[in-house]
């Protein structure tokens, strides 16, 4: 498939998302980046899962701001770097908040406390020194 077939695919069903759901394309990027960001995050679920998933998303956005940039030369019709900028921006800016509040979002682990005739090995000979 080449470059032309790819970017006129993507295009195509970009509008076809957008007269199904009846949203701004605003609206749509904020929707795909929060989407991304929490499908990543729940199947990357081990340490460094909002990285990951904050990148992917960032990732994306890059990747379709270039594919509607290579749109638009092939229509003869380039925005200017300012719209550009602003879709990604729309795409990036919840999975941003999500990624810098992430740290206090994770549950934290408490280990449980060991029961008095549960203790067994150096636990156990520290609890009679303590005696």
């Amino acid at each position: 498939m080449t470059l032309i077939e790819i970017v006129s695919l993507f295009e195509a069903r970009k509008v076809s998302v957008i007269a199904a759901t009846g949203l701004d394309k605003d609206a749509l990027h904020i929707y795909f980046g929060l989407t991304l960001f929490l499908l990543v995050r729940l199947v990357w679920r081990w340490r460094g899962g909002w990285v990951v998933a904050w990148l992917a998303v960032l990732a994306m956005a890059c990747g379709g701001e270039w594919l509607d940039l290579n749109a638009e030369i092939g229509r003869s019709a380039i925005q200017p770097d300012a719209a550009h900028w602003h879709d990604i921006w729309n795409t990036i800016f919840w999975p941003t908040v999500l990624l810098i509040v992430g740290r206090w979002l994770q549950p934290r682990t408490k280990v449980p406390a060991a029961e008095p005739d549960k203790l067994s090995g150096e636990d156990a000979e520290r609890r009679l020194e303590q005696a």
